[in-house]
């Protein structure tokens, strides 16, 4: 039996739930968080009001390992004052570690990995280490409708379609971590949309390691424009957004449509990595800089005014200046509208980590800067074509919101000057606004 709470009068046991790393995290956090509730916990968002704790770690890279471990000290730190009674660790970090985590935190009352999702509340009452399974055959918490508990904002939602990773990209841990690339059946995932949207979801995120390739494994081809023309059809649903697609699975049809429905947001976030040949083969990429040009000019054909959204990685195993050159001149003339760039780090256990030619820190820096510099002029000149333009805005908060052209936590925000009589708009109102001025990637507006 779950230990009762004491600090109410109540005798429902309390957990507060710390969710680190990306969004596809997020998700599996409130997989989580309906499995507690189910079992009779009330979530908390705030640790002093807890008696327990569950840390859902991400160890993609080094420092996230090290935001990882910080988070569980503090935690752990809680529990020795008598302020929790117990910690759970779940997440990569147990996937990267697995034994080796409770040796490292034996104050931590159990840990649980990313194929064991729905084992939290058992964790919490026998404790230990359980990894569960994430081989294919064994996708139990991608069955719908999941006993979930949304921990975004009501009007926002992520819908998590898959797991896992086939592309052995060699700088990355995720086949590893999270197993064979395995999708959501169709109908469970759009009955788990149609359940969001219910819920109060007017933004829906597909999320997924390779959202592109979503339904390869069950249909012998990815189905994922299949799956937006069904969750489209929902009623209620505003905005649809693809996270995390592989270039070279944007096809012509699933641009057609994105185009074709008012509801599916003309925007892809598209990591690339890298644009010279050279060290895309080395990353075990199966792009090319004439590939990743022909499919972004396809994007913009096919889906006009779409805003594209990538990742970098610069500093990686033998790049050259003259690689470096080629990546700095792709992102100033492809004008790609938001942009991350990462410093590669060698992880152990990736291939990438043992390659020779390793690139210097400070060289990494130096690119890195000079990359962001690049990207910092291409917003300034996208930017000036904003001024005036009108756009719908998805409020997040009374001041701030969102276009279409930026995707929740991750891209740029736009301000909402009060409209007349001062009334201020409400967090999930969607506001009709004029562009009046922009400074890298935040947007200031008045309503129209």
């Amino acid at each position: 039996m779950a230990f009762k709470k004491t600090k109410e009068l109540n005798n429902v046991p309390r957990i507060f739930i710390s969710s680190l790393g990306c969004p596809k995290n997020l998700a599996d956090a409130e997989v989580m968080a309906g499995e507690l509730a189910g079992a009779g916990w009330e979530i908390v968002s705030d640790e002093k009001e807890a008696d327990a704790a569950l840390v859902n770690t991400c160890a993609f890279l080094g420092s996230a390992v090290k935001e990882s471990e910080a988070e569980i000290r503090r935690l752990l730190a809680l529990k020795k004052r008598g302020l929790l009674k117990k910690v759970i660790i779940t997440g990569c970090l147990t996937e990267r570690l697995k034994g080796r985590l409770l040796d490292k935190f034996p104050e931590a009352d159990a840990a649980i990995g990313v194929g064991a999702l729905r084992e939290a509340a058992r964790a919490l009452e026998t404790g230990g280490l359980i990894l569960g399974d994430t081989m294919p055959h064994c996708v139990p918490a991608l069955e719908a409708p999941p006993l979930k508990l949304r921990l975004t904002a009501p009007h926002s939602a992520y819908l998590k379609v898959a797991d896992g990773c086939d592309n052995r990209c060699a700088y990355c841990l995720i086949p590893s971590l999270r197993g064979p690339f395995r999708s959501k059946p169709l109908e469970a995932a759009v009955e788990e949309a149609r359940l969001l949207a219910q819920s109060g979801a007017k933004e829906i995120s597909l999320i997924a390691q390779d959202t592109t390739l979503y339904g390869a494994d069950l249909y012998g081809k990815p189905a994922l424009a299949r799956l937006l023309r069904r969750v489209s059809a929902i009623k209620g649903l505003r905005w649809i957004r693809v996270m995390y697609a592989y270039p070279e699975r944007v096809t012509p049809e699933l641009l057609r449509v994105m185009a074709g429905a008012e509801n599916i947001c003309r925007y892809l976030d598209l990591p690339l990595q890298h644009s010279s040949d050279a060290v895309l083969k080395a990353m075990n990429r199966r792009s090319t800089e004439k590939g990743l040009r022909r499919t972004l000019a396809s994007i913009r054909r096919l889906m006009p005014g779409a805003a594209i959204r990538t990742n970098f990685i610069v500093g990686f195993p033998g790049e050259t200046e003259k690689d470096f050159s080629r990546l700095l001149r792709f992102v100033r003339e492809e004008r790609l509208d938001n942009v991350g760039v990462f410093k590669y780090s060698p992880e152990p256990g990736t291939s990438a980590a043992g390659f020779p030619d390793q690139v210097p820190e400070k060289v990494k820096t130096a690119r890195m800067n000079e990359l962001l510099a690049a990207q910092a002029a291409v917003v300034d000149s996208l930017n000036a074509g904003l001024i005036g333009k009108k756009f719908e805005v998805l409020m997040d908060s009374p001041r701030f919101g969102r276009t279409y052209r930026d995707a929740p936590e991750i891209d740029g925000t736009v301000e909402v000057s009060s409209g007349a009589g001062g009334k201020k708009p409400r967090p999930g109102d969607f506001v009709r606004v004029r562009i009046t001025s922009a400074l890298g990637y935040e947007r200031k507006a008045r309503p129209i």
